[in-house]
């Protein structure tokens, strides 16, 4: 799929159907241990600290969470509508029992400006570089109806806000 390079000011897309549609969130490297794919529709886009970030919540039990915790970056891609079925399989599915990369036949490609692979088949690579950690509290909720809502597990997510250093991606995300 041919992307082209997108400046952050040029970045145009609905960032509220984009992860309507769900994004695949990929954390570790391709030199090193691996990496592990899982899908996300929970997210930001924003500007805090003067830099253009994303925010990824990764719940506890998720394979993937070691490989963001370990290393600084992480990828973001937004696949085709005829790719849904690897959404669904990234989302339902462990790393730890499945090779989620050979199931699926993704591509792992290298990404310009980090470690963690972006996906031949993806339409937009968001490629991020972590800057604050942090995991959600139960006293820190105002709503107190949204832990038995989305937290009866109380398996709170892992928040990770990352500056966004390189978005690559098909002329539809582009001003």
């Amino acid at each position: 799929m041919e992307r082209i390079n997108i400046k952050v000011k040029e970045f145009n897309s609905d960032v509220f159907k984009l992860l309507d549609n769900w994004l695949l969130l990929t954390g570790g490297s391709m030199e090193d241990a691996g990496c592990n794919p899982m899908t996300v529709s929970w997210g930001l886009f924003g500007v805090i600290w003067f830099k253009p970030v994303v925010m990824a919540a990764v719940r506890p039990q998720r394979h993937t969470l070691q490989f963001i915790e370990k290393y600084d970056t992480f990828t973001l891609c937004a696949l085709p509508e005829d790719k849904k079925d690897v959404l669904n399989f990234c989302g339902s599915k462990s790393g730890a029992q499945y090779d989620k990369i050979r199931e699926c036949n993704l591509t792992p490609i290298k990404s310009e400006r980090v470690d963690t692979p972006g996906f031949a088949e993806a339409e937009l690579i968001i490629e991020c570089r972590k800057l604050y950690t942090d995991c959600i509290k139960a006293k820190n909720f105002l709503d107190k109806k949204i832990i038995p809502e989305c937290y009866p597990e109380r398996d709170f997510h892992h928040i990770f806000i990352a500056e966004i250093v390189n978005i690559s991606g098909t002329l539809k995300y582009k001003k």
